[in-house]
């Protein structure tokens, strides 16, 4: 008799044999048919899965080959599944040899994994290429999948916040898909910004505007993302060169697995509302305070809550499909589909995306050819209110008036009601978005190899802005409408070599490679105006331009280009001392011909300490030294600034009286003059940054840590300047500040904690700290303005800037010293001459903070997870622009509302003028519980349905749950300050879109 188990058949390509039933001739009948021997019984299976010790390991996975049979382990490493006898269970564990086990006549199975060292090294993404952690040798963050933030997340730095020692992810405001501030290791420029460099796949991602008012890295599903890593320090990011002043974040999506297939599908629903209300006097107390602060009531009869009328609770959705695994060793595939809707808390306020992607890799001819590719499409649309005028009235209208009467919204001394305002008003924005890179390697010879490396980006957004005619009100019966269309296009080749050699104890890994990138972006807007109130929408109306109401048309288009050389070297000598040299030589088309090309060197020395043989038996597993120097540049400026330019015009003596029968001025011709000068010495910015740290581990690898100082210094600040000669052909010129720095030195720190896996109850506690000392030194100029004051009476004063000798968005300001006997403002004289001016206006705190840190606590029991991050800052002001403009004594009087900040003076006029001060400088530190979820995992073979699902999650999840601060607005991470000049502000408060707490139900069901 042939037991079925016994049966063979024999692979010519592999010299093994393997169980007949996974045999196929083609399509000629099968070995079982032509030997008449019947089908293979299936038959139920448990076992117990456990480590070289005998402790069991639980969340093992065990799966058919070839079939989407699988299951986990439970907390005692037991499982249970069916399979036909002769079938090939798949056993994986991270950190253990995946083993692979032929199902026999026995119906229980006792399996014993064996720990696999190469597991255990992370492998870590940098710059072209991977590296073992233990190999790296600069300052590099990771966060994988499983530690991201959870919640209503709709881009990669909601991903990351809090989760990075020395990166600084803040949102502008708490509008679906806001903008968000990105700051590692401190501002290092004028401005140029902080958006640090996004490298996708290994795509760069041109960060040029897209036309859309929110976050242009929306388009990037976070579900479909399985890593992070963020290059920090000048080793580690002087391979991109001239456009890693800012560092570099590294993104890496989701790939198949080999040895198993799997199917996700991600369920959620989120129910968002207002976090913070800040405390504005409600309808009985505003008719108590209106007549005590000297004005006239008007007393509409109502009992208003502006806050509560003008926001909702925003229900988001999200659905997500995805389908991953490798139908061989040679091919492995990920696919995935996914729809996401999230809505603000304000009306009309709203983030949809339907986005998909497809990433495949095979191999051919003995795996020496390799062929990578990625391709995600993504179609955004983005509705917006008028966050600005929407946050205002919430505050100050009075609350007396209702919002309606009737049916209608209640018409409004010489004010637009707000919620006529929602009805008349529309924001919309369309985008859609492609990014695909293709990338072939080729063995050439053994141990060297090429790489050529194929991308696009592009992007189409259509937005239309517009306000219906309203008679009701004088000013608005016109309607308005600007219409934008943007176009961006990023075309990317690279071509690197790699040469791979170890010998003995020597390893020497080679990178050389060019690079060309060229970006195109294109935008055109129409302005009109003068349209019939008919009921129909201004977009959908003919308009013609007449004199009275013109048609505004404006246009730019800014085609770049970047090539590129660099090189590395990674020498390893007996994994326990590292070297890294790099160099990097770009040229951009931004920069004039006598200094079109930067060069970006850097060096960087590691010494793995734990494989020297006098630590043998020590308390580390793992002490690694490191220490890098290294130059990057930052190419983030405008273009053709060092091109001259010239307009028209016939003012200011611009013209020639060319015809003598002229009459009038407007009968000359045009005039040609500079608008720019020509300037092709314009340099790079360059930073200099130099960084020594220490990784380590205790315990067992229980303990965890990194330690790190830094010191980067930017210098050939570029500005847009002022002349010093007031004779010149234009008002301002671009150049190179000399001798000016901006400085940023300080400390990281970053540990973790966690029990290990072989008990019911585990945990993980940990988290980060940095703190980073900022500085402006040897600037020429007294002040440059960063943030200044906007509205009537106010606009242009200075609130913060550049100041020598000081952080920079240092607030620069009088200091208010309470109010005098004459009801007006006091301010402190500081330099003693006895009266108040301009030149007693002080440093008095920054925008930036010195601290930043986040921890995180997470718990499990058997099937059951609970996890809780925090992050907070500290060291920082910010500025109440919002209070400063409509909290004051005067405004109540008028019978608008305000807080209680208005009335803290009893003798205070009503006349005082609201002057930019201390006065409204507040603390800015705060420490949040950013996101907690608990989630149970069901055992579906508890549930009978083994054979349809893998794994099934339930999880709720509470975002911003609760924010301990000093700061009286809506809340205290926010910058809403308008830019000078092109250069960023920070910490200023002025109406922003309030941020939301968020609870979220979500379903995940592996098949």
């Amino acid at each position: 008799m042939c037991l079925m188990s016994d049966v063979m058949a024999f692979s010519p390509e592999s010299n093994n044999s393997f169980p007949y039933s996974s045999w196929s001739p083609g399509n000629g009948p099968s070995l079982a048919t032509i030997m008449n021997i019947p089908p293979p019984a299936v038959k139920p299976i448990d076992g117990v899965i456990t480590d070289e010790d005998g402790e069991p390991l639980a969340g093992a996975t065990v799966q058919v080959r070839g079939t989407e049979v699988g299951t986990i382990t439970d907390i005692d490493g037991r499982f249970s599944l069916s399979a036909d006898e002769g079938a090939v269970l798949v056993v994986s564990y991270l950190g253990y040899v995946t083993q692979e086990v032929v199902v026999g006549s026995e119906s229980s199975l006792e399996i014993k994994m064996a720990s696999d060292a190469t597991v255990l090294e992370d492998v870590v993404v940098i710059a072209y290429g991977s590296q073992k952690k233990e190999d790296v040798t600069g300052a590099v963050g990771s966060v994988n999948s499983e530690d991201f933030n959870r919640g209503v997340v709709v881009n990669p730095g909601q991903l990351l916040q809090g989760k990075v020692a020395g990166v600084n992810v803040s949102s502008v405001s708490g509008e679906p898909g806001a903008a968000q501030n990105v700051i590692i290791r401190g501002v290092g420029s004028l401005r140029s910004g902080t958006t640090p460099l996004y490298v996708i796949d290994g795509f760069v991602i041109d960060n040029a505007s897209t036309g859309v008012a929110t976050n242009p890295l929306n388009f990037i599903s976070p579900q479909d993302i399985e890593s992070i890593n963020v290059l920090k320090d000048a080793s580690a990011t002087a391979l991109y060169g001239a456009r890693a002043a800012n560092g570099v974040v590294v993104i890496t999506t989701r790939k198949g697995q080999t040895g198993r297939t799997e199917m996700n599908l991600s369920v959620s629903t989120a129910w968002s509302s207002l976090a913070n209300k800040i405390d504005v006097f409600s309808a009985d107390e505003f008719r108590r305070q209106v007549p005590a602060a000297g004005g006239t009531l008007f007393d509409g009869g109502g009992n208003t809550d502006w806050q509560d009328e003008l926001t909702q609770t925003g229900i988001s959705n999200r659905v997500h499909l995805s389908m991953g695994g490798a139908a061989s060793e040679k091919f492995g595939y990920f696919i995935s589909a996914g729809y996401d809707k999230q809505e603000g808390i304000f009306n009309n306020s709203t983030l949809e995306r339907y986005s998909g992607r497809v990433n495949l890799n095979q191999t051919a001819i003995n795996g020496r050819l390799k062929i990578d590719y990625n391709l995600t499409g993504a179609r955004t649309f983005n509705a917006r209110p008028d966050a600005g005028s929407m946050a205002l009235d919430m505050l100050r209208l009075n609350p007396t008036i209702p919002s309606k009467t009737g049916n209608d919204a209640t018409l409004l001394d010489g004010i637009l009601n707000p919620l006529a305002r929602n009805q008349i008003y529309k924001d919309e924005a369309s985008n859609n978005r492609i990014l695909a890179n293709i990338s072939p390697s080729f063995e050439i010879a053994r141990g060297f190899s090429y790489k050529l490396n194929l991308g696009v980006d592009y992007s189409n957004t259509d937005r239309i802005i517009q306000l219906n005619p309203y008679a009701l009100l004088e000013g608005l019966d016109l309607g308005s409408l600007t219409s934008i269309t943007a176009k961006n296009n990023n075309n990317l080749v690279e071509n690197t070599f790699t040469y791979l050699f170890e010998q003995g104890e020597h390893g020497v890994t080679l990178l050389a490679g060019h690079s060309y990138q060229k970006t195109f972006e294109q935008q055109k807007v129409f302005s009109l105006t003068g349209f019939a109130n008919n009921g129909i929408e201004p977009v959908y109306q003919d308009q013609i331009s007449t004199q009275e109401q013109p048609t505004n048309y404006s246009a730019y288009a800014i085609e770049n280009e970047l090539q590129s050389f660099f090189g590395r070297v990674n020498y390893n000598f007996a994994s326990k001392y590292l070297v890294t040299l790099t160099m990097r030589a770009d040229g951009s088309s931004k920069f004039g011909e006598n200094n079109k090309y930067g060069y970006f060197p850097s060096l960087a020395l590691g010494w793995n300490l734990s494989n020297e043989d006098f630590m043998a038996g020590g308390a580390f597993d793992n002490l690694k030294l490191r220490a890098s120097w290294g130059q990057t540049g930052n190419q983030e400026i405008p273009s053709k600034i060092t091109q001259a330019s010239f307009t028209e015009s016939k003012a200011n003596n611009d013209t020639y009286p060319l015809d003598p029968n002229a009459s009038t001025l407007d009968d000359y011709p045009y005039g040609s003059i500079f608008t720019r000068l020509a300037n092709p010495d314009i340099q790079w910015e360059v930073s200099t940054q130099t960084n020594i740290g220490v990784d380590f581990g205790l315990f067992d690898y229980r303990l965890t840590g990194t330690l790190d100082y830094f010191d980067k210094r930017s210098e050939n600040v570029l500005l847009e300047v002022v002349p010093a000669d007031p004779i010149q052909p234009t008002a301002t010129y671009w150049t190179n500040v000399p001798d000016m720095v901006i400085k940023n030195s300080g400390f990281e720190l970053t540990l973790d904690y966690n029990s290990g896996d072989r008990s019911a109850f585990t945990y993980n506690i940990g988290g980060n700290l940095a703190y980073t000392d900022n500085k402006v030194e040897n600037s020429p100029f007294a002040v440059l303005t960063t943030g200044a004051a906007q509205g009537a009476g106010q606009t242009g004063a200075t609130i913060n800037g550049y100041l020598n000798g000081y952080a920079i968005g240092s607030f620069y300001m009088k200091e208010f010293a309470g109010i005098g006997e004459d009801g007006l403002n006091r301010f402190k004289d500081q330099n003693g001459d006895g009266q108040v001016l301009e030149n007693d206006r002080i440093v008095v705190g920054s925008a930036l903070p010195d601290l930043l840190y986040a921890f995180y606590v997470n718990f499990g029991y058997k099937q059951l997870d609970l996890r809780f991050n925090f992050n907070g800052v500290a060291g920082n002001e910010i500025y109440n622009h919002t209070a400063m403009s409509i909290f004051n004594r005067g405004n109540l009087a008028s019978s608008f509302n305000t807080t209680d900040f208005a009335v803290e003076y009893d003798n205070e006029a009503i006349t005082n003028s609201n002057e930019v001060s201390t006065r409204y400088l507040e603390d800015g530190s705060f420490l949040r519980l950013n996101n907690a979820t608990i989630s149970y995992t069901l055992l579906p073979a508890d549930l009978g349905v083994g054979d349809w699902f893998s794994s099934v999650k339930i999880s709720l999840t509470g975002q911003n749950l609760f924010t301990f601060t000093n700061y009286s607005g809506f809340d205290p991470e926010v910058n809403t300050g308008s830019s000078i000049s092109g250069i960023q502000t920070f910490g200023i408060d002025r109406f922003t879109y309030p941020t939301a707490r968020t609870i979220l139900l979500g379903l995940n069901v592996a098949f």
